[in-house]
């Protein structure tokens, strides 16, 4: 059975790379799912998400004249409504400063405030260091 651009097939990884996987697809052809394509999320590491000789779902995104067959993983998955749960990680702010997720919304809003004014100014404060120290400075007697 011959398969076309946008099939979903499963394939068993046969080799992994820095920048891929090489997929083996049904017929004996095989494909390449380039380490943009593995997740969902930025992957360092495609061995961390694949190991050799794992069965995968895979969508072809394009073949070429030459034999060359383009896949991805991601693709490949399900599609959830936009009602699906979320990792709560995802909506979190990064950094080193705790807000009381106990306190009101006003208290954590004044907090974040507070921070953002603090950081704002420090900001400036660098920026307008790094101004006074640039241009040109006369030595002695010239």
């Amino acid at each position: 059975m011959p398969f076309e651009v946008g099939d979903v097939v499963e394939g068993t990884v046969l080799n992994i790379t820095d920048f891929g996987a090489f997929i083996q697809l049904p017929e004996g052809k095989t494909g390449l799912v380039h380490i943009s394509e593995v997740a969902n999320t930025y992957v360092k590491d495609i061995r961390e998400h694949l190991k050799e000789h794992d069965k995968v779902k895979v969508k072809i995104l394009s073949m070429d004249a030459n034999g060359r067959i383009s896949l991805s993983i991601k693709k490949a998955l399900p599609k959830n409504n936009n009602n699906k749960e979320r990792d709560p990680k995802d909506f979190v702010w990064q950094s080193n400063r705790n807000y009381n997720t106990n306190s009101s919304f006003e208290e954590r809003l004044l907090k974040f405030l507070k921070d953002s004014d603090e950081r704002q100014q420090q900001l400036r404060k660098n920026f307008d260091s790094k101004r006074r120290n640039t241009g040109y400075r006369r030595s002695n007697g010239y």
